[in-house]
């Protein structure tokens, strides 16, 4: 069993000598069942501030809160500790912590908008308890943030598109992978195409209510036109190498379908010019007759985001204004409908989504609307936060496992692909088969 983790004040970590490392699943602290994955390169271990450590005494198994810990001569108050991971992996537990419950501003801050993952030590090294579900190595993080990207960003901001100027900052600032990939000329590239939405996220990254963490991204100041996304898409699809598409909203804007007339011009604007490559957009689907439409313009494929098949809790989330997750099913269908290739972008979150509940409404979901992909994307924001929305809201059940999880997803859907990444034209492979009835009946029976 690894050990525990916990950090000092500037963020130095150490291991303990005796405690073993524990994890949290929704509101439980737990001993881990599931072995736990070396740390990945790209990985980072994080300071959980205000959070003690929860560790597991070896002999009985207790919970043992750590409030003050002697290293050498000094006598520190421990951080709790967790880790964020690259792209390409689905956590499978949250760090175990203790936050007290008067906690000041000073003494437990809203942690920021990442995926906090559970962490111990092993044998060899750091671990952490997640799944590799995608291994495509066009998203490793050696590849990215380069000492050559700069130049690269110049290069293009140079032309004077204002989408390049919003893009630099999401390469550079923010360290984008997709946005760096428009400058690279390779695989994925993207065009930021809204700055409003019409969902008001608690997890927001680009847009936070007050007394919440900053931001850690900003939405392009004016929408662009057509014109400026139609360049910027031909330049990326014609030059472009790898898995070559191009994809209108990014998970750190507004909802593009709020901007579906001007898409469709972009898109049809650019299929007058090139037929390279795949067109792609990440949006909420809250307007299936707008997404209908852009498939129809000639867009292949989307990803539709949700973090539950529960109206009552993907609405506590969303807090969406004048549709329901009843719309978002019906975007899902629309795509489908219109031959588009279609991913749910599924915001797990470890003893929340996994609950029994939860996943038979998921797996219900993916088998009756016939999506192809399912993209289980950590929920980035504080634990402490979405368990305060979630605690009493959806489908009820003990908590399975997100690996469980997973499996139920594939058994709905005989060839469901199970991954984290957006798939190009070329490499998706045969489409998932419906399930019979009979299966649906098993699987919802579970």
């Amino acid at each position: 069993m690894p050990r525990l983790l916990f950090a000092d004040d500037r963020g130095t970590v150490y291991d303990h000598p005796t405690l073993l490392a524990a994890a949290r699943s929704g509101d439980a602290i737990l001993r881990p069942a599931e072995r736990a994955l070396p740390l990945p390169d790209g990985a980072t271990l994080c300071l959980l501030p205000g959070r003690r450590p929860v560790g597991l005494d070896p002999e009985t198994g207790a919970q043992v809160v750590l409030h003050e810990v002697k290293v050498g001569r000094r006598r520190i108050v421990p951080h709790a500790v967790g880790a964020t991971l690259p792209p390409g992996y689905t956590r499978t537990l949250l760090p175990a912590a203790a936050r007290p419950p008067l906690a000041t501003v000073d003494e437990a801050p809203t942690l920021p908008q990442w995926a906090y993952t559970a962490a111990g030590l092993g044998e060899d090294g750091p671990v952490v308890w997640a799944l590799h579900t995608d291994r495509r190595s066009h998203w490793d993080p050696s590849r990215h943030s380069t000492p050559d990207l700069p130049a690269k960003v110049d290069g293009l901001v140079a032309t004077g598109n204002p989408i390049y100027r919003q893009l630099a900052r999401c390469a550079l600032e923010w360290r984008c992978f997709t946005a760096q990939n428009t400058f690279y000329g390779r695989d994925e590239g993207a065009i930021p195409s809204s700055a409003a939405c019409n969902a008001a996220c608690v997890g927001c990254l680009s847009e936070q209510d007050e007394g919440m963490p900053p931001s850690s991204h900003e939405r392009i100041a004016r929408p662009p036109t057509a014109a400026e996304m139609a360049d910027v898409a031909v330049r990326h699809l014609e030059r472009a190498t790898g898995r070559v598409m191009v994809s209108f909203g990014q998970g750190c804007e507004g909802e593009p379908l709020l901007r579906w007339k001007e898409i469709e011009k972009a898109i049809r604007l650019i299929r007058a010019r090139t037929r390279r490559g795949t067109l792609h957009a990440n949006t909420n689907g809250s307007l299936p007759e707008a997404l209908a439409r852009l498939i129809a313009a000639g867009l292949e494929s989307v990803r539709i985001s949700l973090n539950s098949a529960s109206p009552d809790l993907y609405a506590a989330y969303y807090r969406p204004t004048g549709y329901a997750l009843e719309d978002v099913v019906r975007g899902v269908r629309a795509a489908k409908a219109g031959g588009a290739y279609v991913a749910l972008n599924l915001l797990t979150f470890p003893g929340v989504t996994d609950r029994a509940g939860e996943a038979e409404r998921l797996c219900r979901l993916v088998a009756e609307t016939g999506v192809d992909q399912v993209q289980t994307r950590p929920l980035a924001i504080d634990p402490d936060v979405y368990m305060a929305i979630a605690r009493d809201r959806g489908a009820p059940g003990a908590a399975l496992g997100i690996p469980a999880l997973v499996r139920a997803l594939k058994r709905a859907r005989p060839g469901l692909v199970v991954g984290n990444f957006s798939r190009a034209r070329g490499e998706r492979g045969a489409r998932a088969r419906p399930a019979s009835p009979a299966r649906r009946r098993r699987t919802e029976a579970r």
